[in-house]
């Protein structure tokens, strides 16, 4: 979700209406990467809703998109025990 955050604010609220719809993290991160394959197939229109009428660059997008696939291979490798967890 930072990944998300630092392109744009309204990407970051796909994955949070997401979460709320998950039972746990192994569901979010399947989800997850369930919506970013639909996200891949957006044209611009898709874009300007998504974004409310200020869509980024559609290659822009794509590698924020690409770089979240890539955060969550990483978070993958993860041990569960290793894990921290940050509510707030």
């Amino acid at each position: 979700m930072i990944e998300a955050e630092i392109f744009n604010h309204d990407l970051t609220l796909q994955f949070g209406l997401l979460s709320g719809k998950c039972k746990d993290e192994d569901n979010f991160i399947k989800k997850s990467l369930e919506l970013i394959e639909e996200m891949k197939k957006h044209n611009e229109i898709d874009l300007d809703d998504m974004f409310f009428g200020n869509p980024p660059e559609m290659k822009d997008f794509h590698i924020a998109l690409n770089r979240i696939i890539e955060n969550i291979r990483q978070v993958k490798k993860i041990s569960p025990e290793k894990k921290e967890y940050f509510y707030g």
